[in-house]
Formats: structure tokens, C-alpha cells, sequence
């Protein structure tokens, strides 16, 4: 007799905090929004989710993408050698203070823009893009059906 049941993937997520903020996600938040954006593709993967202020996240900006300012996420997907098997999907950047400033700015609800900020970065990570209009379009898409399944609203519709 065979098994036919599917083994869930495992999403494992590292939370490193560099902020002093208050109203910081717990691991067991990150967990979820994280699982919601990558079970979806039926694969083991591990990231870093690392929670920094405004000073950090305009040195990396900087650094990698030339723009001299905070953002709210940065998302560094891991290049796994040729021949290696690793599970090691990449790191994401979240300033808490942007997230902050972006949520009041905009009128949502803090969490709820925390969790669209890790949808958002997983999707990077695993490739997705907006550069061009079908891009944003095919990503704004995806995170827009995610975050319903967390209860959310449709982060792109202004409050």
C-alpha cells in the first residue's frame, strides 16, 4: 500500500531585530505571512527577515541600488552554486520605521502592511518583478489574492 499524502513544505524563517521600534512583528507573525507567500510553491526554503531602522536600510539602499533614502523592503535572493542543494532562499531588509510612516501615510492598518511588505519581499526573492506593467500587474496580482487569504484587504486600493 502506497501513501498519497503530500508532505507540507517547511518554511523556515530567522528573525533578527536591529531596531528599537515598538509595534515589531512577532517571529510567529513573520512565520505566517512567510508561509502564505512560499507554500504555495510546494518547496523547503529558509530566509532571514531582518527588521532594521532607517539608517541601515539607506546604507543598503545605497549601497546596492544607488538610491540614497530608507525603503520599506530590500530583498537579497540567495544564488545558489551550480550543483549544490541548499533550501536557502535569501535575506529580506524591512525598515520598521518606512513601514510605520507608510502605514499611518496610507491609512492601513499596521500589520496588515507589515504582512504585505513580507509578501512583497518573498515574491522578489523568488523572482518576481515590477519593472514593467505586465510585471507589476502578474506580482500585484499575486500578493493582492495572498493577502485575502490572511483577511486582508487589497493593499493597492488607498484607504
Amino acid at each position: 500500500m502506497t501513501n498519497n499524502t503530500s508532505i507540507a513544505p517547511i518554511i523556515t524563517v530567522d528573525m533578527q531585530v536591529a531596531c528599537d521600534n515598538e509595534q515589531l512583528p512577532t517571529l510567529e507573525q513573520l512565520q505566517l505571512w512567510a508561509d502564505t507567500a512560499l507554500k504555495p510553491y510546494n518547496k523547503n526554503f529558509e530566509l532571514t527577515i531582518r527588521l532594521v531602522e532607517s539608517a541601515e536600510s539607506q546604507q543598503l539602499n545605497h549601497q546596492y541600488r544607488d538610491k540614497d533614502k530608507p525603503t520599506n523592503v530590500l530583498s537579497f535572493p540567495f544564488e545558489v552554486p551550480d550543483g549544490i542543494e541548499l533550501d536557502l532562499l535569501g535575506d529580506l531588509i524591512v525598515c520598521a520605521d518606512v513601514v510605520e510612516f507608510e502605514a499611518k501615510d496610507q491609512n492601513k492598518e499596521l500589520f496588515a502592511h507589515w504582512a504585505h511588505m513580507i509578501i512583497h519581499g518573498c515574491l522578489h526573492l523568488l523572482g518576481y518583478d515590477h519593472i514593467t506593467q505586465d510585471e507589476a500587474t502578474e506580482m500585484e496580482t499575486i500578493e493582492i489574492g495572498l493577502m485575502a487569504q490572511l483577511g486582508y484587504s487589497d493593499p493597492y486600493i488607498a484607504s
